[in-house]
Order: C-alpha cells, then structure tokens, then sequence
C-alpha cells in the first residue's frame, strides 16, 4: 500500500477541458429515446453509428449493467404572500433517515440538506403549496442554514401519503444547470430511464435515456444479458471542479444498493461487463474497493458500508483479482444474512485509476472540466479529446438530452 499522496492529485484540471458551443447543448430529447447518435471508440478508432444498432458492437456474451434509480421531482416552487418565488431544491434527508428510500417512503415530517434559490427573500415563516387539482398541501419551515444550503422541515396533507407521492404531484423535474429553460410535464417521462424503480435521484443516470424495449430485444438477440444496481445521483454530479487539481476537489458521497445475486453473477463472468452511464460504473467499481476494504478491516458489526474518494489509488501494484474481491463482499453479506449490499461511495475516477471490474463503457457527452469527463479520459485515455472534437464537427448532440458514446477500455 502507498501512503504517500497520489500522482493523481495533481492532475490539471485545464487539460480536460474543451470548448462546447451552446448550439450543441440539448435542450430537449429526440422524439424517440433510441434515436440518437451514438459514437464508438474501440482501439483508438472513432466510427459514427445509431443508438438502435448498439448489439452490432458489443461482443456475445456481454453483461450490460445498468443504474435502476428513479429520478424524484426534487424541485420544488414556493410563492410568498408578496410574490417573491423561492426555490427549494432537496438533496438528501436527514430525518427520520438519512437513507432516501426510507426518508422517501415516510408518511411523517421529513428535515432535508436543501438547496434554497432566492433565500435572502425568506427571512421568516412557513411556506406553503397547495395543489390546483386536488387537496394536496405541502409546508416548508427554515430550520437553519448548514454549509452550502439549509435545513428544512416538511409537513403536508393528507395524511398517509409518502413524501414521495407528495414530490411527485407537487414537484418539479430537476434539470441539469446547464438547461436553461423550465421543467415541462413531458420532462417527468423523458427525464427518466424506462427501467427506473427506486427512488432517489434528483439527477438521471442519463446514459440510459436511451434504452427501449426494441434496443433490449436486440441486446437479447446478440446473447447480451443485463442486470441492475441502484445509486441514487446527488446533485454533486454537477458540482464544477472549482480548484487547478483535482486533488483539491472533494468528491460527493451517493447512496448505492446492489443485490447479492448480481454481485455473484459479476464475479462468474468472464466475457466483457459494460456499464451504462458513469453512475453504473462507479457503482461496480466501488463493489471491488468495498471487497478489498472488507478483507483488510475485517468488520464485525452489519454496517452500511462507505468508500472514500481517494481509496483505490493507495494501491500500487499486487491488486487481488476481480473474482477475489468480489467473493469477500458476498461473505460479509452470507454472515451478515443480508440480500442487499447497501452503503455510499465517494469515489473518484480519475486518469490513474486501475480499472477492475468494467471492460466497456456507454454514457453521453460531458461537460468540459468535470469529474464525468475525467472518469471518461481515466476510460479511454487521451483518444477522448479526438472523440469529442469528431461529436463537435459532426452536429452530435451534448449533456443529459444528447447523444450517446460507446467507449471499450483502453489497453495499457
């Protein structure tokens, strides 16, 4: 193990940037979700395709994973007596859990870390939305200012209903910053993969955007089966990399779940894992750290797991297999009688990192200087910059409603 500080961190953010045209930021998604380009990088070669031939390109025998979270209608429009509009946007809860499927799944009062838009406007007393179309209200109350945003206590009627359902009726789409237009009806059915079941996110894992019921047959066909995991994206996916390194960047945490049966199939396959969408691949990434972690500490207790940012680039050389790792975790959870690995992960990916677990990437377009593009150019090394360049000349579409990319490990 290397204790010293990671190579890594020193890592300029200014090299893995780019110039975006606003023109090629998507505002809106095609009218069909497989319609979309998608652009492959295998060997340092570029070629263009379509979103619906994607079997043609991955290999018989492939295990696609793919992030099952539920994006929750996070954003929320509050309106003073005086007109003022304050925007509460919530992150993740705090009580009665910090874990948000339960805090999601409540019927009782919830606190949430919320961003709170025009917050200089609300100096005192509950908020209050009230439903047009049927009884429903929900009362937001500042219960204080912590770090970047602010506690806030919510209550509402009729009893019995989730914060979920409440979110869900009254709520608004949470889009990415960079689309700059409002939330419409239809972004609560396109802004949301159609695989989605837990609730969660308050970002799309986007790279599923495009999966269909015809892409899943063809998929099928090829011999290409697919499996889940849950990690719930935090709006820290957008959080910009502010310092000149990246080793002065503090990675958000996320919440993941991942059944055992899926952990047991990861450590049997032998042809390629393809992850679909960066939260995917932090999700089996993290799996081996967590298995490595595990064997090292050895912990009695049944505890929700968690992977700090920097974990995996101690490590220089003598890294246990796949296979190893992965059995350590499946043995914690045999003693610990649990059906689900549950825990977070702050993982970063950066050029440097030793991939372990996934051969094969899909994911969109991303923003110039972010930790998404530098989990990229970790991927597929500098081939990035060519492959960005070819979407920008050939009218490819960017971001969370752009086209999609299909990346196969760099050989090192």
């Amino acid at each position: 193990m290397c204790k010293q500080k990671p190579d890594v961190f020193r890592i300029p953010i200014q090299k893995y940037t780019y110039v975006l045209p606003e023109e090629r930021i998507a505002a809106y998604p095609l009218p069909r979700r497989d319609s979309s380009k998608l652009l492959i990088c295998r060997e340092n070669r570029t070629h263009d395709a379509m979103f619906t031939d994607l079997h043609d390109h991955l290999p018989p025998g492939a295990l696609m994973v793919f992030n099952n979270t539920r994006v929750v209608q996070a954003r929320l429009e509050f309106y003073k007596e005086t007109g003022a509009r304050i925007e509460i946007f919530c992150l993740h809860p705090k009580e009665p859990s910090i874990d948000v499927h339960i805090a999601l799944g409540s019927s009782s009062p919830s606190r949430w870390y919320c961003l709170v838009g025009n917050a200089k406007k609300w100096k005192s007393g509950p908020l209050v939305i009230r439903h047009p179309g049927n009884e429903y209200e929900l009362t937001a109350v500042n219960a204080g200012r912590m770090e970047d945003g602010y506690l806030i206590d919510f209550h509402w009627k009729p009893a019995g209903l989730s914060f979920a359902e409440i979110l869900e009726a009254i709520g608004k789409t949470p889009l990415p910053p960079y689309i700059t237009r409002e939330a419409e009806t239809g972004d609560k059915t396109t802004y949301q993969t159609v695989f989605a079941r837990y609730e969660g996110s308050v970002a799309a894992p986007t790279a599923g955007l495009h999966f269909t019921d015809h892409v899943f047959d063809n998929l099928k066909k090829r011999g290409i089966t697919k499996e889940f995991v849950t990690l719930h994206v935090g709006a820290g996916t957008f959080k910009p990399v502010t310092s000149e390194t990246i080793g002065q960047h503090a990675m958000h945490a996320e919440q993941f779940s991942v059944h055992y049966d899926v952990i047991h199939k990861l450590k049997e396959q032998n042809e390629a894992v393809v992850a679909v969408g960066t939260t995917g691949m932090r999700t089996l990434e993290s799996l081996y750290w967590l298995g490595l972690q595990l064997k090292e500490e050895r912990p009695a207790e049944a505890r929700p797991l968690f992977l700090p940012q920097w974990f995996p680039y101690r490590y220089k050389h003598d890294l246990p297999a796949k296979k190893e790792a992965l059995e350590e975790l499946l043995r914690w959870m045999d003693r610990h009688k649990t059906e689900r690995l549950r825990g977070e992960t702050a993982l970063i990916i950066v050029p440097g990192y030793p991939f372990r677990v996934t051969d094969a990437l899909v994911t969109n377009f991303h923003q110039p200087g972010s930790t998404l593009l530098l989990l990229v150019a970790a991927f597929a090394g500098d081939v990035w910059k060519n492959v960005y360049q070819h979407a920008i000349d050939n009218h490819y579409r960017f971001l969370s409603y752009g086209d999609s990319c299909l990346f196969f490990k760099e050989n090192k």
